[in-house]
């Protein structure tokens, strides 16, 4: 009885994987910055005082802010007129929040390539660990 076995689908050569990465890092990289700027300039023209939604806005901005830092443009990530305690909730809650999600799935990603180069094919499944080549392990 003949078995049959699928294919492997055939995917995208590694060049090009990395340069499709590449790419649309750089097309988010440059919508966070047109973001960062426009915001900038258009909260600058309010002249009442910052409050709860700006400090979050500030706060989420803050982290994005250092590629127009680095070229010379200078965002604005504080507002010195602000209406104090809540303007400063709103900032670090938006700080905190921007880390959560940038370094919540950088370390997903992280998690799902370990995972791929240990072998594990199903989430939550543990695998016994193989011993490493010229190693011996005694109980």
């Amino acid at each position: 009885m003949p078995q049959t076995q699928a294919k492997a689908p055939v995917g995208l050569p590694p060049w090009r994987r990395t340069f499709a990465r590449l790419f649309a890092i750089a097309v988010v990289g440059g919508f966070f910055f047109w973001v960062v700027q426009r915001s900038s300039t258009r909260l600058d023209a309010s002249t009442e005082p910052a409050g709860l939604a700006r400090g979050l806005l500030h706060g989420a901005l803050m982290p994005l802010a250092l590629p127009n830092l680095v070229i010379g443009r200078d965002p604005t990530i504080y507002a010195s007129n602000n209406t104090g305690r809540f303007y400063k909730l709103g900032y670090t809650a938006g700080v905190n929040g921007c880390g959560l999600v940038f370094f919540g799935f950088f370390f997903w990603r992280l998690n799902r390539i370990r995972k791929r180069l240990r072998g594990t094919a199903h989430p939550g499944e543990t695998s016994p660990r193989e011993p490493v080549a010229g190693l011996r392990i005694e109980n």
